[in-house]
């Protein structure tokens, strides 16, 4: 990829950092409101493909509620009503049939209290508990074998990559595991957003509708209560929004109009920064965040707004 400058760290009035990225924001029939950088090469989206994932197993018929769907969906901060969640999703199953990792809590406030308890990592801790747990309720509902389900010849994993390229509109472009032990079908943030954009505007009654409503419903299940991705769905009516390791967050507004950025160098400092200000391109009002933190990006740069 070829990333452009789209972050500045500012100390006293000098520019002390830089962090690089590539974005996209497309409207809502598909045309490009902006671009930077690289928004067509192959990138690996991280937990921003747990929508697309969700979607997929809501296409194969499984039923979930609303806080269900989110839980599937998220990247949880293991918060009490995070293993709550996913508790109910696993539906009486135990969390040792989870394929994640064991892992403390990613909200520090919630790793610092286990640490204080004693307690040890948990597969149900693991912020992809949420996703696993859908994933053996889907094998459930489609009599398919949980053991292997993290196996991309699976019926499971070959029916998420099918999903993946049609919301995306793009062949896959290459296969590897994500850090829960999933597989991680890599795409281009052009087509990421592009799947969100479907998948906010689903139609009532349709399967993709169902993911889009359970993230819209309960934004505390999607992200944590310390979490930003949490703070700017609560802030804009309406909005999906997800965020993913290596600095990847996607957004997507009911019309369609829709986000997708890397920053290249994975730090997360930078990514709210570019997150407040494409959907300040939107229409959309939310915090800039830290001061030191500025967009430094062109946002006339492949602008038809």
């Amino acid at each position: 990829m070829s990333p452009e400058p789209l972050v500045e760290l500012v100390r006293d009035g000098m520019v002390e950092g830089v962090h690089h990225g590539s974005a996209v924001v497309l409207a809502p029939d598909g045309s490009t409101l902006f671009a930077a950088g690289d928004t067509d090469s192959p990138m690996y989206p991280r937990s921003t493909a747990k929508p697309l994932q969700a979607t997929a197993m809501a296409r194969l018929g499984l039923r979930l509620s609303p806080a269900g769907f989110a839980i599937a969906a998220a990247s949880h901060s293991g918060e009490p009503m995070h293993l709550e969640a996913a508790l109910d999703v696993l539906g009486g199953r135990s969390p040792d049939l989870l394929g994640n990792p064991a892992d403390f809590p990613f909200d520090p406030v919630e790793r610092d209290r286990w640490l204080a308890e004693g307690r040890a990592p948990s597969r149900l801790g693991h912020n992809c508990s949420g996703k696993h747990a859908a994933m053996l309720a889907t094998c459930a509902v489609n009599g398919w074998a949980t053991e292997g389900y993290l196996d991309p010849a699976h019926p499971l994993q070959r029916a998420i990559a099918a999903t993946v390229e049609d919301l995306t509109g793009r062949p896959i472009a290459r296969v590897a595991v994500d850090g829960c032990g999933a597989p991680l079908f890599a795409t281009t943030l052009r087509g990421l957003a592009t799947a969100v954009s479907k998948i906010a505007t689903a139609a009532p009654g349709t399967p993709d509708h169902l993911v889009a409503d359970g993230i819209r419903r309960h934004p505390e299940l999607v992200g944590g209560s310390r979490r930003d991705v949490t703070a700017v769905m609560r802030a804009v009516p309406g909005l999906i929004a997800k965020d993913g390791f290596e600095a990847v967050q996607v957004a997507a507004l009911p019309d369609g109009t829709a986000i997708a950025f890397k920053i290249a160098d994975g730090g997360d400092r930078a990514r709210y920064p570019v997150l407040a200000a494409l959907l300040g391109l939107c229409g959309a009002d939310v915090p800039p965040g830290p001061e030191n933190l500025r967009f430094a990006g062109n946002l006339t740069v492949g602008s038809t707004a």
